[in-house]
């Protein structure tokens, strides 16, 4: 990802960090308030939103420091390790909410319907709020578009908490309140499990969703005097940020042919692939046959 669409996401999260703050302290102090464990549990699930957000705020701003002489890819890296961080502790939360849930369920408490229900519908504006404002990311942020889907859960617990604030009003049945607060806990587990499992995959080195290594070695072998491309090995430093490194092994030609399909190659891993940190190394294809030794394509071209 470009350090200008990294300066507009922070820009975004930042605004949405302040405001989902706001929401926490109003659900949370009304939730102590109105007694109500679903308006409770969705001040938690907006903390963490707002947990989130700032670990992602802090690691996009550590992605835009330079590569220095111990970590040369720079440190796109803390994005994921921020991501990671904010899935395990979803999970956390998720069940702690169940077991309040559960004792709740046991033992129900009395609830201010009324002012749980103003509550809530002021914390669901808020959280439309945000969404706008983090609508137009950019797809390849992994913790822009988490924080977004987070706000939507958010906005869903929201309505949830609405409509167990109605009931309750209307009917004066308080489990209503748990069930509520046990389908919240289930949607940040949801979230929480979705998050954990992307950050995984791309710390265990994996390639994006949709991608593979017989597809790309495929496409390079289709460029014109590529024979064979092995040793080929893709993964994910972050987010929109894909390396590659393969060997080629080419017909016999001058250098100058060389450069020609090093920058075939190059273009077409960044067009079809989006592919933009590559290194190649070239070989002959009379290379440790015999006595031939071939010194046009011989070494490494780096892209």
């Amino acid at each position: 990802m470009h350090n200008h669409a990294i300066e507009h996401n922070s820009k975004k999260l930042f605004i949405a960090l302040a405001l989902t703050g706001l929401i926490f302290i109003a659900e949370f102090g009304g939730g102590l308030w109105t007694g109500s464990l679903a308006l409770i549990s969705d001040a938690a699930h907006v903390f963490m939103d707002a947990f989130a957000l700032g670990l992602s705020y802090l690691a996009l701003r550590a992605a835009t420091l330079p590569a220095d002489d111990r970590h040369t890819y720079g440190y796109h890296r803390m994005q994921v390790l921020a991501a990671l961080a904010n899935g395990a502790t979803l999970l956390f939360i998720s069940f702690e909410i169940l077991k309040e849930a559960l004792t709740r369920f046991q033992s129900p408490e009395p609830i201010l319907a009324g002012p749980m229900l103003l509550i809530a519908v002021a914390g669901l504006g808020v959280n439309i709020v945000v969404a706008l404002v983090l609508r137009e990311h950019d797809p390849a942020d992994l913790n822009t578009r988490a924080a977004f889907l987070h706000v939507l859960g958010d906005a869903l617990a929201s309505v949830g908490v609405i409509g167990a604030g109605i009931a309750i009003y209307l009917t004066g049945q308080l489990w209503i309140d748990p069930l509520v607060s046990v389908l919240i806990s289930l949607l940040i587990l949801f979230s929480s499990g979705r998050l954990l499992k992307e950050t995984v995959h791309i710390l265990a080195e994996g390639m994006p969703e949709g991608m593979t290594a017989s597809a790309v070695a495929e496409s390079m072998k289709s460029v014109a005097g590529v024979l064979e491309v092995h040793d080929l090995h893709i993964w994910t430093v972050s987010p929109g940020y894909v390396a590659l490194s393969a060997h080629v092994v080419l017909e016999n030609q001058t250098l100058a042919q060389t450069e020609r399909i090093m920058r075939e190659l190059k273009d077409k891993l960044d067009q079809q692939y989006e592919i933009e940190h590559t290194t190649i190394q070239f070989e002959c294809a009379n290379c440790g046959q015999g006595s031939v030794v071939c010194l046009q394509a011989q070494g490494a071209g780096t892209v």
